[in-house]
Order: C-alpha cells, then sequence, then structure tokens
C-alpha cells in the first residue's frame, strides 16, 4: 500500500486520523496492525487516486443536478420582477402563498423519497425526480391565474421532495467522516452559485420580454425548464450509484472503498430495505432532535435570502434589469467563502466552532439589515454577509449530524428527518417578507434573526450531547465496563455502538 494510503484511512475510533496520526482512542501496534492489514489486502490500490477518482465523478455530477433543483425553486423570485404578478392577477400576499405551497409536499415526502432511493438506485430515481420537476418547471411557465400558479408549485414540491436528501445520503456514502466536510460544502454551494446564476440567466433570459407574446418571466420559468430536463435525461447514464455497484472502479479498489468505509461508517447493506419499524427505531434517539432544528434554524434565513434578495435590492432604487446583475456578487463570494470554512473545517476535523461562527456571520448580516434603513451602500453590504455566513453554516449542519450517524439505516433516515423536517421553515421564510412591511421589512429580519439564534442554541445542544456521550464511553473504555459485541452487533448499532465516537 503506498504511503497516500496511510495518511488518508480516516475511520472511526479504531483508526488513524486524516494525516496519518494515531487517534487517541487507538494504540500504535493496533494502529501499525491495520496498515500491514490494508498494505497485505490491497496492494494495488493507491488511496489519493482513488479518492480523486470518487471526486471526479460524484461530486460534480450531483453538484450540477443540485444546481438546477434549487435554481427551478427559487427561478420565481426572479420571475417575479418580470409581470408575473399582474399577468396572474395575483393581489396582497398570494404569491407568498404560492411559495408556501411548494413545501407541503416538499417535507411530507422526503423520507418516503429515500426508502424509493433504496429501492430504484440513485441512477434511476434521481434523474426521474429531476425529469418531472424540470417539466413542471416548464408548465409553470404556462400558468394563466393563481390556481394554476399554486397546482405548478405543489407538484414541483412533490417531484423535488427526495432530490435533496437523496444526494446528501448518497454522498455520506462515499467519504469518510474527515473527508466529507469539503465535498458537502461543494455540493451545497450549488444553492449559492444557484442564486448567482439564476440572476445572470434571468437578466439575459428576461430581455426576450414580448417575444411570441409572452413577459420575459414566462420565458425564465419555460427555458429554465428545459435546461433541467435535457441534463436529467443525460444523467441517467452518468450518475453513479453506491460503491459496491460502481462499474468504472476496478474490483481491488470497490473492495478497498468498502472496507474504508465500514470502518467509518458501517457495511453498505444497501440491498437491506427500510421499513416503517426501522424508521421508528432510529427516530426514537433522542440525539435526532438537534439536527433538524439547526437545519430547521438556517432553512428560514437561506430561503429568505434566496426567494426575497432581489426584492431587497430593488428597494435601492434599481431596474430590473440591474436588480438581477447586483443580485449576483453576494452569491458568488458565498460560494469561495463557504469552501475555504470546509477545508479548515476538514483540516482540523473539527464542526461546532465552524458553524457556531458562520451562523454569527449571518445573524450579523440580519442584524445590519434590521437596524440600518438610510444607508443602501451598508445594507448591500449586508446582502454579502448573510450568504457568506448561512450558506457556510448549512453543509456544515449537514454534514456534522448525518455523517456522525453511524449505519446506513440511521443515516438514510436520520438525513430525510433532518432536511424534511428543517424545511417547514420555508414556509415561514415565504410569509417572512410581505409586500405591506416594504422597503424596510422589519418583521421578515427580525424572524430571521431569531431563527439563526436557534439554530445556534440548537448546535450547542448537539455538541454538549455528543461531546458527553464521547466521555461517557470513554470511561467505560478506560472502567473496561463497556459491552463486548459481534462485528455484526456493532454493525447493526452503528453510532449506538459503544466503541463509536462522534465528531464534534
Amino acid at each position: 500500500m503506498d504511503v497516500s494510503i496511510e495518511k488518508a484511512v480516516t475511520v472511526d475510533t479504531a483508526s488513524v486520523c486524516k494525516d496519518g496520526e494515531i487517534d487517541d482512542h487507538v494504540s500504535s501496534a493496533d494502529y501499525q496492525g491495520r496498515l500491514a492489514g490494508y498494505r497485505e489486502r490491497y496492494p494495488n490500490v493507491n488511496q489519493a487516486k482513488l479518492v480523486r477518482k470518487i471526486d471526479l465523478r460524484v461530486v460534480p455530477m450531483i453538484s450540477i443536478l443540485y444546481l438546477l433543483a434549487f435554481l427551478d425553486r427559487v427561478n420565481v423570485s426572479n420571475a417575479v420582477l418580470f409581470s408575473l404578478k399582474p399577468d396572474l392577477k395575483l393581489t396582497g400576499d398570494q404569491f407568498n402563498t404560492a411559495l408556501v405551497v411548494f413545501f407541503v409536499p416538499y417535507v411530507l415526502f422526503e423520507i418516503p423519497s429515500n426508502v424509493f432511493l433504496k429501492r430504484f438506485k440513485p441512477h434511476v430515481w434521481l434523474p426521474l425526480c429531476m425529469f418531472l420537476f424540470g417539466l413542471i418547471t416548464i408548465l409553470q411557465g404556462f400558468a394563466q391565474n393563481f390556481g394554476g400558479l399554486v397546482a405548478a408549485r405543489f407538484f414541483l414540491g412533490l417531484a423535488e421532495s427526495g432530490f435533496f436528501p437523496g444526494c446528501c445520503y448518497m454522498l455520506s456514502m462515499w467519504y469518510t467522516r474527515g473527508e466529507a466536510q469539503k465535498r458537502y460544502s461543494f455540493f451545497f454551494s450549488s444553492t449559492t452559485l444557484a442564486g448567482g446564476f439564476g440572476g445572470l440567466l434571468a437578466s439575459a433570459i428576461g430581455k426576450l420580454d414580448g417575444v411570441r407574446g409572452f413577459h420575459g418571466w414566462r420565458w425564465i420559468l419555460i427555458l429554465e425548464g428545459i435546461l433541467t430536463a435535457v441534463v436529467a435525461v443525460l444523467s441517467y447514464f452518468v450518475l453513479p450509484d453506491f460503491p459496491e455497484d460502481a462499474k468504472w472502479l476496478a474490483e481491488d479498489e470497490k473492495e478497498y472503498l468498502k472496507a474504508r468505509l465500514c470502518e467509518d461508517v458501517g457495511h453498505s447493506r444497501s440491498q437491506d430495505p427500510l421499513t416503517f419499524r426501522s424508521v421508528l427505531v432510529v427516530l426514537k434517539d433522542p440525539k435526532i432532535i438537534f439536527g433538524p432544528f439547526m437545519y430547521f434554524g438556517l432553512i428560514v434565513p437561506a430561503y429568505s435570502n434566496s426567494y426575497f434578495a432581489p426584492t431587497i435590492v430593488q428597494t435601492f432604487g434599481h431596474s430590473v434589469i440591474t436588480t438581477q446583475l447586483l443580485s449576483v456578487p453576494p452569491f458568488a463570494c458565498a460560494f469561495v467563502f463557504t469552501m475555504i470554512i470546509a477545508f479548515v473545517s476538514d483540516h482540523y476535523r473539527r464542526r461546532f466552532l465552524f458553524f457556531v461562527g458562520c451562523c454569527a456571520i449571518g445573524l450579523a448580516g440580519y442584524i445590519i439589515l434590521l437596524v440600518v434603513h438610510d444607508n443602501t451602500h451598508l445594507q448591500y453590504g449586508a446582502l454579502y454577509i448573510v450568504p457568506m455566513g448561512i450558506y457556510s453554516a448549512m453543509p456544515i449542519a449537514l454534514c456534522w449530524f448525518e455523517t456522525n450517524l453511524g449505519s446506513h439505516h440511521r443515516r438514510a433516515v436520520g438525513t430525510a428527518a433532518q432536511i424534511s423536517f428543517g424545511n417547514i421553515g420555508g414556509i415561514v421564510a415565504a410569509y417572512s417578507f410581505l409586500t405591506k412591511d416594504s422597503p424596510r421589512f422589519i418583521p421578515g429580519y427580525s424572524i430571521n434573526v431569531a431563527f439563526i439564534i436557534l439554530a445556534i442554541a440548537s448546535g450547542c445542544g448537539y455538541f454538549l450531547t455528543v461531546r458527553a456521550e464521547n466521555r461517557r464511553r470513554d470511561r467505560m473504555a478506560a472502567e473496561g465496563t463497556a459491552p463486548v459485541l459481534s462485528a455484526e452487533e456493532k454493525e447493526k448499532l452503528g453510532d449506538l455502538n459503544s466503541e463509536y465516537r462522534y465528531f464534534t
């Protein structure tokens, strides 16, 4: 085994740290024994090349897919600036209601969708979902009234419900916990790229206003929906499944990857179906509650920014096209900042401090918007600070919580539970910024400040809980009171196994 394997073998409490350092819980003899075992079993596998191969096959593909998914979800925020409301005769808070309808099926069907993901495999289920929401986005562009818009948003939420948790679950099955954060952050940063990309596209497509009698908002939805549907068809042929199913990996690479991930996550057992009973068993764990609330607290400010940032910029007195263009740079800066935080977090193998720090940055941005109303330059600057903080904290919340779940069943259910409950925040966000509150939007900014504080409190609760559990298990190991479990029992218990240690 090459030296790179020694540096990158990242396993749980019975292994080594990311940079080849011995974990506090592992003896030097055990460490050397495991390295000798890897040398003997996989002499031809180069760890660094294998991870690069996975990076090229998995991360870019699902990132592109999620970029288009999120774009189809929030492009209505760009479309509304091009005569959507008068064309559909929307009055009062009807536009906000249309935004809310999306989240009803989106929240309800996320856990069932991960069941279908395991049954049909990612390369079938994810492209199917994507093709459907691309088609529905096209149809949304032909809506003639409020009812038509609401119906389109409902079915768009239904089609998209399984896409994001499915991608997160799939990503967690390819990387160890010490490698995961920068991949999660790059994937999740598709949302920030979608915000910037959406503004650029809208400013360009909006110039088609009047072509064939269609206003610009219709062209935005129709053309972006066509793009999504086409990419969905292509993704069927290139999207990978789980490691054991990858045809582009050599057999020894598959075996090495499965062994490596088994130590960190547990055996894949992708053939084992999720049942209603197994879902309930996972949800009974008290630790599960913190992940959904961390995400819930961040979803509200994130969707508020995605849906209403163009509207806020327009209150500064800019034209429609200028507003679209000015909404792009904050998302670009957020993408760069998110990736920097991800690399540093993975380097130090810590999540809590980075999570709280990023939340504090987003909180500062919303506080500025809440209290400053006569300085457009400072207000616009705050629109940079908000996404930099929020969009860098969200992938940490996802990665930290989900990769701490130590079996496929617990991870599949926990991922969907975190995201489905968290997305209830989209309903709150949709009603946070009402037309009657323009241009100061004090209720909206106040709501976002409160929810970021909720996210910070939930993160603190999760940190204290898992740290206390790690210490309890350390004491049991030192006292010799830890239960002796078979390999099969450890696999079934996942992170409930007393030898497991949580990332903090």
